[in-house]
């Protein structure tokens, strides 16, 4: 998630503005479809379709930090109660829409795909009508109710998996660590060096129907993601004791 020094934050893209009207920042000129001037003479980015907020010579992500008393800080952990994401970005058409889990696989704006056997548990199934996490250490599980859990992994492949029910089978070079969730804040991928995520249209995403793909990025697959977009991920907390589903298939 971005946090970027002054001197970085002005630098600016002068071959795209010249297509588009410039305002001025103080001494400087900018974009505004690609920065937001502070306090008339402080320049930060747009990135995922937000504009970074700007902290005592740092342009910041609310998704990921608090500035109070011109003191730049995390936000506090999300840990401990359930939570659905939806993407951010609203250049997008799927801004405000859920990650949804179906087939093993995260996407955004699709369906959620769940399983419960009536005929065991009876009136204790849950709707099953959305997809719910967990954060905690690092990692990332689905709410569920199936004995052993559901684990949330970035595959080799860089999208978003969970694990099978009643299986803990993971494919050799995932990464189940390295992920944040923060309180009023957004779910953050820090693998690959921090390059967040993006959404793929379906088009892109190798496959057919109409979700769109989440992938982490990196700086290995950032080459083949020039039609992917930038987005966050927001964390909307659910009361205590919601459960999202028996098990997610």
């Amino acid at each position: 998630m971005t946090k970027l020094t002054l001197l970085g934050a002005a630098l600016l893209a002068l071959g795209d503005s010249a297509v588009n009207a410039l305002n001025n920042c103080g001494q400087s000129q900018y974009d505004p479809a690609q920065y937001v001037c502070w306090s008339d003479q402080f320049l930060c980015p747009i990135t995922a379709g937000e504009p970074l907020s700007f902290c005592s010579g740092a342009c910041y992500s609310k998704f990921m930090y608090k500035c109070e008393n011109n003191v730049l800080s995390l936000l506090p952990a999300h840990t401990g109660t359930p939570f659905t994401l939806t993407v951010s970005n609203p250049t997008l058409p799927i801004d405000g829409k859920p990650v949804t889990a179906s087939g093993l696989h995260l996407s955004l704006a699709g369906n959620t795909s769940t399983y419960c056997p009536v005929e065991v548990v009876g009136s204790a199934c849950p709707p099953g009508n959305i997809t719910a996490f967990f954060a905690g250490n690092g990692g990332l599980s689905m709410d569920t109710m199936v004995p052993g859990g559901q684990q949330a992994y970035l595959g080799p492949d860089w999208n978003m998996h969970y694990t099978q029910a009643h299986s803990a089978y993971i494919p050799a070079g995932s990464l189940v660590q390295g992920f944040g969730a923060y309180e009023g804040g957004g779910f953050v991928n820090l693998n690959g060096n921090g390059w967040g995520w993006v959404a793929c249209p379906p088009q892109a995403s190798g496959g057919g129907g109409t979700a769109w793909n989440l992938v982490g990025r990196n700086e290995t697959n950032a080459a083949s993601l020039t039609a992917c977009t930038p987005v966050n991920l927001k964390v909307n907390p659910l009361p205590s004791g919601t459960v999202g589903a028996w098990q997610y298939a």
